[in-house]
């Protein structure tokens, strides 16, 4: 059996414009965007919807995210969630967590913890949690 898993982020509208963000700063690549109005479920559209995003896909590394713009009536709050970037190289953990962090809301700001080299966690502009986990080397057992 193969099995991948998939994080689908919703957005309120703005969903365009984080995926953007995130293939600018996290070096992906935007593999697929659709706009409501593009879709079949065009008629379906809230009045002012059709350049909104029906459905998107990021590929980040060897991992996609995918992503849509939720209909107002339907749109919640991400919560209970965080999308964890796994890094390893600090320097690259610190630029990305900082890019993530501007005009968003830090939990816990970029440290070294008895795990990491650098963890910390925060909610980005776009109202989408993240994790950006830098872990220390393990050291072989004696």
């Amino acid at each position: 059996m193969k099995l991948n898993v998939r994080i689908s982020l919703s957005f309120n509208g703005d969903c365009e414009a984080a995926f953007r963000f995130y293939e600018r700063h996290l070096n992906g690549a935007l593999a697929f965007l659709l706009t409501w109005g593009n879709s079949p479920m065009a008629a379906d559209a809230p009045p002012g919807w059709a350049a909104k995003v029906a459905h998107a896909t990021l590929k980040i590394g060897d991992s996609e995210i995918t992503g849509s713009d939720v209909p107002p009536d339907r749109y919640e709050q991400p919560k209970g969630f965080q999308v964890v970037l796994q890094m390893d190289d600090p320097g690259a953990a610190e630029r990305v967590f900082n890019a993530l962090a501007e005009n968003g809301t830090i939990a816990m700001s970029l440290q070294e913890t008895f795990w990491a080299i650098r963890f910390g966690v925060l909610v980005d502009r776009f109202g989408i949690p993240w994790s950006i986990n830098c872990e220390k080397a393990v050291e072989p057992a004696a």
